[in-house]
């Protein structure tokens, strides 16, 4: 069994709650400028971020079922926004989404921002510039 260290990922897959899939899809799509794909298990319908399942790489998706509820409260995802954050910034609220937060400097370690997206979830993003 593979332990969790500075060679793996600390996160595998992440599920980001909503109860109207097509119009968040439509919300993510339009400020990343990409492409989901639909995805069905069971009652839980998906919508997944763009990933390569074989490159090891964390992915996840949108995800509408009874046990996905929304929230602005408990952990936060960070989504990557590279090169630059206010690229995705400047589509939110046209997307239908708010700034919780504006493009903050974080040290060395790039930029931060907050949203929250159409189904009411607080989410970040990160960007090196």
């Amino acid at each position: 069994m593979q332990k969790i260290d500075d060679t793996t990922n600390a996160i595998n897959w992440f599920e980001i709650s909503v109860l109207d899939l097509g119009r968040a899809k439509a919300y993510y799509q339009t400020i990343f400028d990409i492409h989901m794909v639909d995805m069905e298990m069971g009652e839980m319908k998906m919508a997944a971020f763009p990933f390569t399942p074989a490159s090891g790489k964390a992915s996840g998706a949108l995800a509408q079922s009874p046990n996905h509820k929304p929230s602005m409260e408990g952990a936060v995802l960070y989504l990557n926004a590279n090169p630059n954050l206010q690229t995705v910034l400047d589509k939110v609220e046209a997307a239908g989404g708010k700034i919780a937060m504006p493009k903050t400097a974080i040290g060395g370690n790039g930029f931060m921002a907050m949203m929250i997206d159409t189904e009411g979830n607080m989410v970040g993003i990160h960007s090196v510039e």
